[in-house]
């Protein structure tokens, strides 16, 4: 009893040494990793790595991880010289396989999103028009002022908010480079009568802006819609690379 006693006790201690030792262990990874993602992407707020599946550390040594959650804040989309900023991504990352020596990895297949606030929608515009919720998912409201004949008329547009192929891009450069692009086109704008306001409206309402130079290589766009914190983006994608791959 004494010995059965004494190789419990040691199985216990040593197996509390070894969860120790793993939790220790993926905490050191995801820091790493995160730094490693963060430098990547070149952001100005942070990066949160969650490494899932137990025990950590033969995952580590087979170099196969299950699951790495991906938390970015901060995410600073540009193509064609035109800034937009994403509040926060999160992307969910399966079947990682990692490099010889643990720089980074591919994952076989990765989904998440991304949030467009309202005030970095505004600035992407680049016109000075204000946009807020529309009131119905993939509307929004764009509130601009222009000036016809020495005379300022501010108007307020309902529009609509698609995501569309590069290919069918005009004008703003959202065709270049491939990929998909964020469309915000006015249903309609109210003229009254007055000649030329509703393409001088248009003009500050309706833009493009493509996001797929901002986000982690292999992510691509798949959806979007609206509520009242802004404009949500779906993200898909296989064979991707992380960090230092």
């Amino acid at each position: 009893m004494r010995f059965l006693r004494f190789v419990v006790i040691i199985t216990v201690v040593l197996g509390g040494l070894f969860v120790a030792a793993d939790r220790f262990a993926v905490s050191y990874a995801e820091d790493q990793l995160a730094d490693r993602i963060r430098a990547r992407q070149g952001l100005a707020g942070s990066a949160e790595v969650d490494i899932h599946g137990f025990p950590f550390l033969t995952q580590a040594l087979s170099h196969d991880l299950e699951r790495v959650d991906l938390k970015l804040k901060g995410v600073d989309a540009v193509a064609d010289g035109r800034k937009t900023r994403l509040t926060q991504l999160d992307a969910t990352f399966r079947g990682v396989k990692l490099n010889g020596d643990y720089s980074g990895g591919t994952a076989q297949r990765a989904e998440g999103s991304a949030l467009i606030t309202y005030p970095d929608l505004t600035e992407a515009s680049q016109s000075g028009a204000k946009l807020t919720y529309g009131g119905a998912p993939d509307k929004v409201k764009v509130t601009a002022s222009v000036n016809i004949l020495g005379q300022t008329f501010t108007r307020s547009v309902v529009s609509t908010v698609t995501l569309v192929d590069a290919k069918e891009g005009q004008g703003g450069g959202a065709g270049k480079g491939g990929g998909k692009f964020v469309r915000v086109r006015a249903d309609a704008v109210p003229g009254e009568g007055i000649p030329g306001i509703e393409g001088a409206v248009r003009k500050k309402t309706d833009f493009d802006r493509r996001l797929d130079d901002g986000l982690p290589v292999g992510l691509q766009l798949t959806g979007l819609t609206s509520d009242e914190s802004g404009i949500h983006l779906k993200l898909s994608g296989t064979d991707l690379a992380l960090a230092g791959s």
